[in-house]
């Protein structure tokens, strides 16, 4: 562990467009601060499916007043990252990378930070962590085997074969589109009767006439319970049903940290989909001095928060820091 680093206004946990949106507006503060992820810059954004497109337009995921130019109205991933790096590089963010974080220590008027690389000392963190980490896990026998993937990058990997997507939201009826398209022989299994309204409009129309064709089958009100090398096992409100299966595909959400949350002192409100306790006017949590930010805010409902909505939790904190450093 090198020398520990003193005298750090402030120290962002989270290189991802909130993280980035942070530390744009701690540099027009003129703060000294830090932006540290555990992986690539927008880590997160990085993982997301290659071919995926955005349901905001590119304007409403614009920080620090720079446009973001897509070739369609709706930008895809490539676009999203390439436009990140800029903002990066545009305003000179000091971020480390492939650095977690393991430890924030709360201390009289600071915080100690300890990481994979180094220690800092920093008045004031922003969590700003996300939540596409730690998959919603089924709980099932079988979960554990190689076939089972909770992430989605492509469909030329399930080329012709027989995979069963779980989920009714985005990521679900998107890969079960591509896959199909690429030769896959696809089977939805959706807990409710429907696929989720949130899908995307321009999709919606697509999936509904693949499964009125018959050509991705669909089991509605339905819940995988078993999964074996070479089958799976469906509950159905007609009975169990047995179908072979060379891949399963669990695309059924996401969630923030919450271990880490707590192990720094964070406290979850257990009534409210365990979101973090904060202020929701300077988006301070539970400790003095340490901030949320991001879709890390909501808890279990990751669906509140998106980069077009919480932008302004940079804003927020920035306001709140600044005023208290008036008072100083």
């Amino acid at each position: 562990m090198n020398q520990e680093i003193t005298g750090i206004d402030l120290l962002i946990i989270g290189a991802g467009p909130i993280g980035l949106a942070c530390g744009i507006e701690a540099k027009k503060a003129g703060l000294n601060f830090l932006i540290v992820d555990k992986g690539c810059l927008v880590n997160s954004l990085f993982h997301y499916p290659k071919t995926m497109t955005f349901f905001s337009t590119s304007d409403r995921l614009e920080i620090g007043n720079v446009p973001f130019m897509s070739v369609l109205t709706k930008p895809n991933r490539s676009e999203a990252l390439e436009y990140y790096r800029r903002i990066s590089t545009h305003f000179n963010l000091p971020v480390r990378l492939f650095e977690k974080v393991l430890q924030v220590e709360s201390m009289p008027e600071q915080f100690k930070i300890s990481t994979t690389k180094q220690e800092y000392i920093a008045r004031n963190v922003i969590v700003a962590t996300g939540f596409y980490d730690i998959p919603n896990l089924l709980a099932i026998p079988g979960e554990h085997l190689a076939k089972v993937h909770h992430y989605y990058t492509e469909p030329h990997y399930y080329a012709g074969q027989k995979v069963v997507v779980v989920g009714a939201s985005n990521s679900a009826i998107d890969a079960a589109l591509e896959i199909y398209r690429k030769g896959g022989e696809v089977t939805l299994v959706i807990r409710k009767d429907q696929i989720s309204p949130r899908v995307k409009y321009w999709v919606r129309p697509d999936i509904e006439n693949r499964i009125s064709e018959q050509e991705i089958k669909v089991f509605y009100e339905s819940e995988l319970t078993y999964i074996e090398q070479d089958h799976v096992e469906i509950r159905t409100p007609i009975g169990k049903k047995i179908i072979k299966n060379d891949f399963v595909l669990a695309l059924t959400g996401y969630q923030p940290d919450f271990q880490f949350l707590k192990e720094i002192g964070i406290k979850l409100n257990e009534e409210e989909a365990l979101e973090p306790i904060h202020n929701t006017e300077t988006m301070e949590s539970n400790i003095r001095g340490l901030f949320l930010a991001g879709v890390v805010c909501g808890g279990l409902n990751t669906h509140l928060w998106f980069i077009e909505n919480s932008r302004i939790h940079a804003e927020q904190i920035m306001n709140e820091l600044l005023k208290r450093k008036s008072i100083e």
